[in-house]
């Protein structure tokens, strides 16, 4: 078997592998929305919703994507047996860990109290928001994560998620039995959050232990020296991710604070079947970046543009049936699951799967991008996007409700995976060209000393 079919191979078993947790994950998930659903109605359910949204964007814009980090300086040392050099990145990358989570969480606690009845909740939940955003602290970590990725330790990345979800159906299930108030429910959803920050954080530090990866190991010591460029890669990563959140919870946000809480319920609700949905899809993307990683650590460039157009192509069967799935089931699906309330939702379900068909679509691009250390291109693409995106969200819902909503997210996702496509094959292109000055640079000395 070549080494391009098995790097394939590999990608595809460590997806198929997140899937299956995924898929239990998916539909525990929809349980728990369900349950929170049914016992809170639609604006009860907003008013949670937002609390969520706005604890998840501070969390993912505080975060520097550290297990970014971990791939981008951790696979060489660890190919190559360096101990030391290893270590170091796994320092910093805690350190990027503990600045997220203190800048988060003062965020989140202080916005909580003070800018609460601005953001679509009654003043009497801020001190329940507040507690709520104390799990910040548990968004904000990634060094676990990108150790299992490097590590192939895919399995137990499975089940992540399918731990947050299995926690907080039980919590809400609780709640909704005992017919309790939001504030139950809230305490429900922080628990899942808790629960699998401490389950990544111990399967990762269980398996750098078993590895000898922790012998020597302090907290004190080098941080970025002998990492070229370590910190600018992880400001621009947190600022790539920080940019994304513009398409997930600022948007739950502004449709919260521009059209109410019930709205914003059924947005977050087609937004988490649409996410279902291309959820097989995007599980690629983790089980992407490592090879990557690691094809880039020993040359492989061409490889690595071979292993992105099959990952694509793949991608773009997928998009199509997901949008197909949706048209034709997605009122029926939301009535059966959410109540009838929730079928309404179904229309703008319809913009959210397009959205997610589309990225998933260009997939392959960013990962490709960050690979080749030209994470900064693609901050400048998805910060160009953005910026028009937020500039025209608010009056495009104004004019079209809803509807604008959904709009604005598919043109965002189209102008997104076309500037990343002009992005990457720029950058490939130029190269391309250094590579081949270089190789006539070394042909011309080898001449010169074949005339000398």
């Amino acid at each position: 078997m070549s080494q391009d079919s098995s790097v394939l191979k590999r990608v595809l078993a460590n997806a198929g592998t997140l899937l299956g947790g995924r898929t239990v994950n998916a539909l525990v998930g929809l349980a728990y929305i369900a349950l929170t659903a049914r016992g809170l109605g639609a604006v009860q359910m907003g008013v949670l919703v937002l609390i969520n949204a706005y604890a998840q964007f501070l969390g993912d814009v505080a975060k520097f994507q550290s297990w970014q980090t971990v791939l981008q300086y951790g696979a060489g040392p660890m190919l190559q047996g360096d101990r030391p050099l290893f270590q170091q990145v796994l320092r910093f990358s805690l350190l990027l860990d503990l600045i997220g989570a203190a800048v988060g969480v003062g965020l989140g606690v202080g916005g909580a109290l003070l800018l609460g009845g601005s953001l679509g909740w009654p003043p009497s939940l801020a001190p329940a928001a507040a507690l709520y955003a104390l799990s910040i602290a548990m968004m904000t970590s990634a060094t676990s994560v990108g150790l299992l990725r490097l590590f192939d330790r895919f399995r137990f990345l499975a089940g992540e998620q399918a731990v947050s979800s299995i926690v907080r159906l039980a919590g809400c299930a609780i709640a909704f039995a005992l017919d309790a108030s939001i504030g139950w429910f809230l305490a429900a959803w922080a628990a899942g959050t808790v629960a699998s920050f401490f389950y990544v954080l111990g399967v990762a530090w269980w398996d750098l232990a078993r590895r000898k990866l922790l012998q020597g190991f302090t907290l004190a010591g080098p941080l970025s020296r002998g990492l070229p460029g370590a910190w600018r890669f992880a400001w621009a990563t947190n600022f790539n991710g920080s940019l994304d959140t513009a398409f997930t919870h600022v948007i739950t946000l502004v449709v919260g604070a521009v059209l109410g809480p019930a709205d914003a319920a059924l947005w977050r609700v087609g937004r988490q079947v649409a996410d279902g949905m291309a959820k097989p899809a995007k599980l690629l993307i983790p089980a992407l970046y490592p090879e990557l990683a690691k094809l880039r650590a020993t040359g492989g460039e061409a490889a690595m543009r071979k292993l992105a157009g099959q990952i694509g192509v793949m991608g773009g069967a997928v998009a199509g049936l997901l949008l197909l799935v949706c048209v034709l089931f997605g009122a029926p699906l939301l009535a059966l699951v959410m109540g009838k309330p929730f079928a309404a939702g179904a229309g703008i379900m319809t913009w959210q799967v397009a959205a997610a068909a589309i990225g998933v679509l260009a997939l392959p691009l960013e990962p490709m991008l960050v690979s080749l250390n030209r994470a900064g291109v693609a901050l400048r693409v998805r910060f160009l996007v953005c910026v028009v995106y937020l500039a025209a969200l608010v009056p495009v819902i104004k004019s079209l409700g809803l509807t604008g909503a959904g709009v604005a997210l598919v043109g965002a996702a189209a102008a997104m995976a076309a500037g990343m496509f002009l992005a990457l094959r720029r950058s490939l292109n130029r190269m391309s060209v250094v590579k081949g000055d270089e190789q006539t640079c070394v042909d011309d000395k080898n001449g010169a000393k074949g005339v000398s």
